[in-house]
């Protein structure tokens, strides 16, 4: 009697799919994929072998389930200049700039143009909802605040930027190195080495760190720009990332160790980062200052926190964690 024929094998798993076809699949950009990932639509992994980012198979279909045509999802992620922007919520291009100098609206991106002037870009998801809760804010006088901020050269632009790529990054990972790496990118060489006085726990650090804000491929003088960008510029905001730094190192070293050579091996050669050598300052950005605080990305994603409200809230932590004389 003949055996019964063998149950067919189970499909072997899809492949992880590559960004670049990724987003030809969702019908995105490679920017705009990029940002799909920061604003958590869709989810990336690592490919073990690499620990480049691939996208899951399901996750592709999930996406594209989810929002029925490309255009939906390409929406998500659309992104404006003030031109667009103040289109979009109709108000001249003037008024849009105030509100964003003044930290009522935040930028998701930026790119360089051929004068490596730095050109913000908005979510227009973001700028709609703004219309649709700050009706009064886009009429008639602005609030004496607002305009005393503008009279003192005040911008907030690039703090504002500067904050909420943060936290799209830290909401990426859940290993507290990692998320510590993050936040450390923010401080020059010296601010980091006062906080991470370790130089193996620094070297890890830095291997930890996040890709860099523009590629690679672009221009020395451009990265340098970007890189300006990138690091914290106000006593208030320095401040801010010292704490936070430290408190998740704090979390870090619970949950393991910083690598070690063996005894005997050379420290890694960027663990020894000469903490009297800050980096070049940066330009300041255009209109004076930066804003010094996060926005409220996490709630709201538009709206930015006060930065008194931010410098206040650490001031007083820092004196209830202050001992008694």
């Amino acid at each position: 009697m003949p055996s019964p024929p063998a149950p067919p094998a189970p499909p072997a798993p899809a492949r992880p799919l590559a960004p670049a076809r990724a987003a030809q699949e969702l019908g995105l950009k490679r920017a705009e994929l990029d940002l799909a990932v920061q604003l958590g639509h869709l989810r990336a992994t690592p490919d073990p072998a690499t620990g480049r980012r691939r996208f899951a198979r399901e996750e592709i279909d999930r996406l594209r389930a989810a929002h029925g045509t490309p255009e939906a999802l390409r929406e998500r992620v659309r992104t404006v200049g003030t031109t667009e922007g103040a289109l979009l919520m109709s108000i001249s291009p003037a008024r849009f700039t105030r509100l964003a100098r003044t930290g009522y609206i935040s930028p998701v991106r930026f790119y360089l143009n051929r004068y490596r002037a730095v050109v913000w870009l908005y979510l227009a998801e973001d700028l709609r909802a703004f219309a649709s809760r700050e009706p009064g804010l886009l009429t008639g006088r602005s609030p004496e605040a607002m305009r005393s901020m503008l009279a003192a050269g005040e911008d907030w632009r690039t703090r504002n930027w500067r904050a909420r790529r943060l936290g799209l990054l830290t909401r990426q990972t859940k290993d507290p190195w990692e998320r510590a790496a993050i936040i450390s990118s923010v401080l020059d060489p010296v601010q980091f080495a006062e906080v991470v006085d370790d130089p193996y726990e620094r070297a890890y650090l830095h291997k930890l760190r996040p890709e860099p804000a523009v590629g690679h491929s672009e221009s020395a003088a451009a990265r340098e720009v970007a890189d300006g960008l990138l690091l914290a510029d106000d006593p208030d905001e320095i401040l801010w990332q010292r704490v936070s730094l430290a408190l998740l190192l704090d979390d870090a070293r619970d949950h393991r160790s910083a690598p070690r050579p063996d005894a005997g091996r050379p420290l890694p050669a960027d663990a020894h980062q000469d903490a009297g050598r800050p980096l070049p300052d940066p330009a300041p950005p255009e209109g004076g200052r930066p804003m010094p605080a996060p926005d409220r990305a996490d709630r709201e994603r538009s709206r930015p926190t006060h930065p008194l409200e931010t410098s206040r809230g650490l001031r007083g932590w820092l004196h209830r964690r202050r001992p008694p004389h």
